[in-house]
């Protein structure tokens, strides 16, 4: 248990330190064609990981399978950098100005939450109420690696972001 939490706080430490070089007017430009904005990556981000205390506390059932068996899977396709992927409609973060600090705000609130559902939660219960394009149900369990992997991606794509913006 205590390193899922070292976990949640590594990944969201690593993404404040390069959310943090950001200026805030770096933060609404679109660095090439066809890129999201480093402010709409971090909307992103924040739209895919906010609602687990919600879901975790819906509708869920006693696994049948090892709680972690989906971990793998999850990471072999987030964690391929060399992959595209085109997010879901409810997940595009919307066009407009953002603010640093209200991100970072929202960002914090996700990190607390995560902590809180990883010592709150039976982490290997099954979430009924919702499911990730491609993949079957998730337990707790996956669903904080998923908000990790995920938060990990983005983080990634914000380091090439910020080393494409500070070349020009």
């Amino acid at each position: 248990m205590q390193i899922f939490k070292k976990d949640i706080v590594e990944t969201f430490q690593k993404l404040n330190e390069i959310f943090s070089k950001f200026s805030e007017n770096e933060l609404n430009l679109v660095p090439f064609q066809g890129s999201w904005t480093p402010g709409q990556v971090v909307q992103h981000i924040i739209l895919a990981c906010s609602g687990f205390p919600e879901l975790f506390a819906g509708k869920t059932e006693k696994t049948t399978r090892k709680p972690d068996e989906k971990i793998k899977d999850i990471e072999s396709l987030f964690l391929n950098f060399s992959i595209k992927m085109d997010a879901p409609v409810f997940l595009i973060p919307e066009k407009k100005e953002y603010s640093k600090s209200t991100l970072n705000t929202k960002l914090q609130k996700i990190e607390s939450e995560l902590l809180d559902c990883a010592e709150k939660y039976d982490l290997t219960l099954i979430c009924l109420d919702f499911q990730v394009p491609g993949f079957d149900t998730f337990t707790i369990y996956e669903w904080i690696d998923f908000a990790l992997v995920h938060t990990q991606r983005h983080t990634h794509q914000l380091k090439n972001i910020f080393q494409y913006m500070n070349k020009l």
